[in-house]
């Protein structure tokens, strides 16, 4: 199914993006929303101002294919910024020549994340467009992740991370639009910002379904494993597939030794390191189901996406689907013995047209170009 299916209109405007994190490679939920979203506003004509933030992934060169110009800055994690009155996740983002910047070119700003938004507690942009693209309710996706950690250290600065973003959410009322990603965000946000919360979907790598029949012989899960609640799912999937006679798959790009240590134990359980996109693809294409628990409700994961987009049956969990409009497309088991049963029922079942259909019309709504569109006609 070709999703792209309007006439676009060229753009020549000028636009900066403010990334909280180097969204090349988009191995990981909330840079692939942010690389694709780039990508995409490029090839409708935007001239594409980036600022992002560097600790680790580098600067890669393929950005400067859709970026007129890429401006990179050191991420602060200092004691100082932990012990802020602002978020961590805002503080140690904060930069001086990040916000001059932003001033010397005089174009609309999308600031990705609100952990990229510091540069609103010093400066209103007067007469600019301002947006955020809210990838979660935040104060809520740290509370899940204070309640998914083990270590009380983290679990102690997860829940101060809640307190303070349940504040610093206020200075959304400084943008002129907050671009939800799920309906269960947008159900939140325009309660609160009324008609300036739009619900923009989650843009991926995806232009058709994969058409994909038959069987495949093999359960995969894939996640960021320095992730709590991935963690937390990781081991609930082998807690269950320990007592199956059915192999389980572990992939992601992050090797978690927890997680390597628990695996090594059963014989049909492994963990595979993802090398790239193309390995993921093959992986979720190769398997029979994707099992995708989640154990907190908040944005909607890239990874199921990617899935519906990829792969055969998705097995998940109520928090992964609930108020998504994806319910119908998956399996959901509420409980360890729900799930099992679920897994158990599509070891043997064929993945034939009437699931490829059902998915064509409920994935319509994810077409990247079509939701960049918007964007732009919301900016200009």
């Amino acid at each position: 199914m070709a999703l792209n299916f309007r006439t676009f209109k060229i753009s020549t405007k000028q636009l900066h993006i403010v990334s909280f994190d180097v969204p090349f490679p988009p191995n990981y939920g909330g840079v692939i929303d942010v690389f694709y979203k780039l990508k995409a506003l490029h090839e409708l004509g935007v001239k594409i101002y980036l600022h992002v933030f560097e600790y680790g992934r580098g600067k890669p060169k393929e950005l400067e294919r859709y970026c007129k110009q890429v401006f990179y800055y050191p991420r602060y994690s200092s004691i100082k910024s932990v012990f802020s009155k602002k978020p961590y996740a805002v503080k140690s983002r904060s930069n001086n020549l990040l916000v001059l910047n932003l001033k010397k070119i005089n174009a609309p700003i999308l600031f990705d994340g609100l952990h990229a938004t510091s540069p609103l507690i010093y400066e209103n942009f007067k007469h600019r467009k301002k947006i955020v693209r809210a990838h979660n309710i935040e104060h809520l996706f740290y509370d899940g992740q204070s309640k998914s950690e083990r270590r009380i250290d983290k679990k102690l600065f997860f829940k101060t991370e809640t307190i303070k973003f349940k504040t610093y959410e206020e200075i959304l009322h400084k943008v002129d639009y907050i671009l939800t990603i799920s309906p269960f965000e947008q159900q939140y946000f325009s309660t609160k910002f009324a008609e300036r919360s739009v619900y923009i979907p989650v843009f991926h790598q995806n232009d058709t379904i994969k058409k994909i029949s038959g069987k495949g012989d093999f359960a995969l899960y894939n996640g960021d494993l320095r992730i709590s609640d991935n963690i937390k799912s990781a081991l609930f999937l082998i807690a269950i597939f320990k007592d199956l006679d059915y192999p389980l798959i572990l992939a992601s790009s992050f090797k978690n030794e927890l997680i390597f240590n628990e695996v090594i134990k059963h014989k049909n359980i492994d963990f595979v390191l993802i090398k790239d996109g193309n390995h993921i693809n093959n992986l979720i294409q190769s398997a029979q189901m994707n099992v995708l628990p989640t154990f907190q409700k908040t944005g909607i994961k890239l990874k199921l996406i990617n899935t519906l987009f990829n792969g055969r049956f998705c097995v998940v969990t109520n928090e992964m689907v609930e108020d998504t409009g994806l319910e119908e497309l998956c399996e959901i088991g509420k409980t360890k013995e729900e799930f099992s049963e679920k897994i158990l029922r599509l070891t043997d079942k064929n993945f034939d047209k009437e699931f490829q259909l059902q998915r064509e019309q409920a994935l319509k709504i994810f077409d990247t170009k079509t939701n960049a569109q918007k964007i732009i006609d919301l900016l200009y």
